[in-house]
């Protein structure tokens, strides 16, 4: 064997160099593969092992569950729950088992309501998983944070809040958005308190979410939204203009007009784009001023907020902009001097016959 080796080595020596690269490249390409092979191999059994391994214990939290929450208030009833409650509280130490454990909780507390999910809430107190989460919240790793969060807000544990209220200006994006759906879930537009000291921008998609969780729920007593227009978070203020609108809170009419003078032209246009949803008239004269020194956007969400807000007085000041270059503007000027000519004119005007007018009448009676 050692001389076939031997033998081997000598012609490969004794070829070219460039065969020599290619066969050793070869060797050492099928080397990597077959270790390859090995490790996925190894990791594919791992993987079977683990599900099976989170199956079994997955049935068998789920069934301590379920026995825990319909067993009756006798005695014996009541040992088995304190049982089922120290087994619970040994396995959570185990990090594989704690997370088997949690999502079983959740699957099931999704699915009920009412007491059965008081109940599986309480255990949640009673395991100490609460404690293991709340801990995770000094954690230096941001997703280890960010899990946390989410499973305090799944859990609606509002004791978390003041913890996690510190943490808004987190330097990771997900561990601050995780936060803000855990106020705005558990407390609804009191959570909104993070608008008063929150630092980062929030994004258009951060802001679709938070509205979508508000839409959830019914009857809400909404706040004074004055201060938030006032902030210097441009995104906050942006924010609170969507608000605004979706809750037609007529009560900030007088922080909309001051916006009108506000650093960033998008804020500008999102104020103009109010004045009609919120029936502001007395901005409609102060727009009027000062609209030749506006950006063209500002002039154009002017004229479309005045297609809805123009009254006859307006004519003179609107027939100024029928040749304007901007064809927007054009339109919706025309738009709204049709709309004036109507309201002044609303009568038809019925033609009567002359005495001129020859009327032929022979008729052909029909058979």
């Amino acid at each position: 064997m050692l001389e076939f080796f031997q033998n081997s080595i000598d012609s490969i020596n004794s070829m070219h160099v460039i065969i020599q690269m290619c066969i050793y490249l070869s060797v050492i390409l099928s080397t990597i593969i077959f270790i390859s092979l090995v490790y996925l191999k190894n990791l594919r059994d791992r993987l079977k092992i683990k599900r099976r391994i989170e199956s079994t214990y997955a049935k068998k939290y789920e069934s301590d569950l379920i026995e825990y929450l319909y067993a009756s208030d006798d005695e014996m009833a009541t040992d088995q729950q304190q049982k089922i409650i120290e087994y619970l509280k040994k396995c959570s130490h185990n990090r594989l088992k704690r997370k088997i454990i949690i999502k079983t909780f959740i699957r099931l507390k999704d699915d009920v309501s009412g007491e059965t999910a008081d109940a599986i809430q309480n255990l949640y107190y009673e395991t100490g998983l609460i404690t293991s989460a709340t801990k995770k919240l000094k954690s230096k790793k941001w997703d280890a944070v960010a899990r946390a969060i989410r499973e305090l807000t799944q859990f609606e544990i509002k004791e978390a809040h003041d913890e996690i209220i510190q943490l808004i200006n987190h330097p990771k994006k997900e561990v601050r958005f995780e936060i803000q759906k855990y106020l705005v879930q558990l407390f609804r537009f009191e959570g909104l308190e993070f608008l008063n000291i929150i630092e980062n921008q929030l994004s258009e998609w951060d802001q679709i979410q938070l509205i979508e969780i508000l839409s959830r729920f019914k009857n809400l007593e909404v706040p004074d939204m004055n201060e938030w227009l006032r902030s210097k978070n441009d995104s906050v203020v942006s924010f609170t203009l969507k608000l605004v609108r979706i809750h037609n809170q007529f009560g900030v009419q007088e922080e909309i007009i001051t916006l009108f003078n506000h650093p960033n032209p998008e804020i500008r246009i999102e104020a103009i784009n109010l004045i009609s949803h919120l029936g502001i008239y007395e901005a409609v004269g102060i727009l009027k001023d000062g609209l030749f020194e506006r950006t063209l956007d500002e002039q154009i969400a002017f004229f479309k907020m005045m297609e809805e807000m123009s009254m006859p007085d307006d004519l003179e000041f609107i027939k100024d902009y029928v040749n304007h270059d901007n064809f927007f503007i054009r339109i919706s000027v025309m738009k709204i001097m049709n709309l004036i000519t109507v309201e002044e004119d609303n009568t038809f005007k019925i033609n009567s016959i002359t005495e001129n007018y020859p009327i032929d009448t022979n008729f052909t009676k029909a058979s």
